[in-house]
Formats: structure tokens, sequence, C-alpha cells
């Protein structure tokens, strides 16, 4: 990665708009994008990458302007995501899950609760990591007078070494109430495995972790007031909201896919010795296949986009939001993020088709595309999702509020 430093950053213009927001994206991805594909071979931590996006300031995006956040949008926050994952996968998937983390705040805490974590993150430039996995009920969360204690283990915690805070989530002793806390990663008790050994996504640190006795004050627990849960519909908005962050950075993978293979095409393919063309270029297969993915993703990009200005309707009106709402933004999300899915594989994998056999060369990295995307899209099956949006258009039948749906 070439090296930069936060004098290099602060000295560009600010960004203001959500235009000057993404192309300071694209900045951060022309660094990550000199030495992806061997960095992601290494293998290592990712502390100078992230702090990249703290330098850059793209961890503040989301936060409120007096406290030195950008003060943008979720619509912003996503495509922001994407030009991150066009240069890097697992970049962008960090960040992705880093806005996700820091909006928690807001959409399960109380209204001084998510003040303040936005305020701290912001001024602190805080890179947020999460042990939130919720397939395993194996932190059990009890009571110690004024704090909470949380032990167990969790398989995937993402974000895990390189983040300056980590939302736990653990059930509360001898109840089905589950708690969120945020704490300082570097908390006694807690302690991060280097046990990542994926296929793809290789640079989320997204082993698993140990929590021995983490304490935390009641008063940190999102949502909880004297000790109570306060529901609302929006506090289940998280799963949608996040499926649109896997959405975001499968469709940048994607794009960095066509962008990488394009220019091995227009620079080193040789064109079959029978086809009767001189460049790569002019082979008829070529330019259709070309066409034919970049329309697809196209597709996938518009309607991502148009569930996103949907769903910040909902997160502009937090206590507005109804089940009816709720339901039918999750069953659009579902949607994208099966035609994503499925697009965001056909293009990774169908690039070989026009760059040729020599493209297929470790040194190249043409593979971690689709390794990235395959290893990341069997988070939650897709042929759910499709049934998801099967079940309204035949019954109008809302999709469950789930930790999936």
């Amino acid at each position: 990665m070439s090296t930069t430093t936060p004098a290099d950053w602060q000295a560009r213009p600010a960004p203001h708009t959500a235009e000057d927001w993404i192309a300071r994206a694209a900045a951060v991805a022309a660094v990550l994008a000199t030495d992806a594909a061997a960095r992601e071979r290494a293998g290592a931590t990712p502390y100078g990458e992230v702090a990249l996006l703290k330098d850059s300031g793209l961890v503040t995006l989301l936060g409120p302007v007096e406290h030195g956040g950008g003060g943008q949008n979720w619509i912003t926050a996503y495509r922001v995501v994407r030009e991150i994952a066009k240069a890097d996968g697992s970049l962008g998937q960090l960040l992705g899950y880093h806005y996700l983390w820091n909006w928690a705040a807001r959409l399960v805490g109380t209204r001084e609760q998510w003040e303040h974590v936005e305020a701290e993150a912001a001024r602190n430039r805080w890179f947020f990591g999460g042990a939130v996995n919720p397939r395993d009920r194996d932190v059990v969360v009890t009571e110690d007078g004024d704090d909470l204690v949380f032990t167990g283990r969790k398989s995937f915690s993402t974000g895990s070494r390189v983040s300056d805070v980590t939302v736990l989530e653990g059930v509360l002793e001898g109840t089905d109430r589950h708690v969120f806390a945020i704490v300082p990663s570097d908390s006694a008790g807690l302690t991060f495995h280097d046990d990542w050994d994926n296929i793809g996504q290789r640079l989320t640190e997204s082993g698993s972790v140990t929590i021995d006795g983490v304490r935390t004050p009641w008063s940190s627990a999102a949502g909880y007031v004297d000790r109570e849960f306060r529901p609302r519909v929006y506090n289940t908005l998280n799963v949608p909201t996040i499926q649109l962050v896997f959405v975001s950075f499968y469709l940048g993978i994607a794009a960095g896919a066509l962008e990488t293979a394009a220019a091995y095409t227009r620079t080193r393919t040789r064109p079959w010795p029978h086809g009767g063309h001189d460049r790569a270029v002019d082979e008829p297969y070529v330019v259709d296949t070309y066409g034919d993915l970049t329309a697809k993703l196209w597709a996938v990009e518009a309607l991502a986009d148009a569930v996103a200005a949907e769903g910040q309707e909902l997160h502009d009106d937090p206590d507005a939001v109804t089940e009816q709402a709720r339901g039918d933004f999750e069953v659009r999300v579902a949607a994208a993020k099966a035609r994503a899915t499925e697009v965001a594989l056909e293009i990774a994998s169908r690039v070989f088709e026009v760059t040729g056999a020599r493209s297929t060369a470790t040194a190249e990295g043409l593979d971690r595309f689709w390794r990235d995307i395959r290893t990341h899209t069997l988070h939650d099956p897709v042929a759910y999702k499709r049934r998801e949006v099967g079940r309204w258009v035949l019954e109008g039948e809302l999709p469950e509020p789930t930790w999936y749906s």
C-alpha cells in the first residue's frame, strides 16, 4: 500500500457533499488498490489500512458534524462502501460493518446513549468491531451490582484486533433478553484469536473471541432504562440495514473484478489465433461478455440505490416506522440481496473467460474477487431471501423480524 500520512489527507479540501465523500472514498480506494492482491495473499492484519480509513475521515461519515463527523446518510454510506470494496473487499466489509455498529446505538439505544456514542466516535475517530454472531448463544450476561458481566465465546468477531471499540452481545442470565453494549477493544477479559483462515475476505479479522468476565456499566446496555428494555419497531431495522451493507460490498467487489479484468484484457489478453482479430478487445465474444456483465451490474446497482433511498426514509423518522413499512422494506432488501449475490458471483467467475489462461496466475490475484464474494454470500442462504419476496408477492406475508430477516 502506498504510504500516506494524516497530513496528506488534511491538506486536501474537506468533503462536504455526498459527491465529495464518494470522491474521497475513490481516492482511498486508489491507494488500497496499489498492492491489494499482494496484501490479500500475505493475510496480514490490516492496521495500516484501517489507519487510512481513519486518516481520510471515512470512519466519521455518519457522525454528527458538530463533533467532527461527515453528517451523511445511509445512501452515501452504501456508495462509499462500494467504492472501497472495488479495491479491497475485506476493507469494504470492515468499513460497512463499522458503519452498522456505529449506528447500532441509534437503532437500539436511548437518545442519551446514541448521542453520547456518536459524539465520542466522531471526535475520537473510533473504529468499531462487533462480537455479534446471532447463531452463537454462548455468551451469558450476569448482573453484579451496577455492572453487567459478559462471559463466553463467539466464533466470529469481525474487526477484532483493528478496532477501538467492540459491540458485545449476550443473553441476560435466566431470561431470553439480549443485551448489546459497547466496550473498549482492549478491555480486560477480551481476547481476540488469530484463527480466521478462510478462502476469502481474508483481511476482515473475523476470528473467534473469548469474553472472560468483561464488565460494563448497566447504563451502557443499549435501549435499557431502569434495567428494562424499551422496544421500538425501529430496533429491528438492524438486519435490513446490514443486509444492504452486504449488497454494497458485493457490488463493489464485482465492479472491481470487472475493472481489473477489463484493464487486463486491454493490455495483456491475446486474441484467439483462429478468430481473425488482431486485438482481444475486438473479439465479438469478449465485447459481448463485457457488455452483458456490465449491464447486469448496472441494473442491480440501480435496484440497490433505489432500495437504499427507501430505507433512508425510515431512518429519517425512526419513531414512525411501522411493522408494515419495516416488512415491505425488508422484502425489497431481500430482492436486492438475491440479485446482488447472483450477479456478483457470475461476474467474478466469468471475467476469466475474457482475460485468458494467463490471468489465472497467482500473482494476478484475479481470483480474490470470486473468493471474497463466495465466502461472504454464504452468510445466509440466498434461497431464503427469494422466499421472503415470493411469500410477500403471493400472500402479502411480511418477513418475521429475526437475526437474518
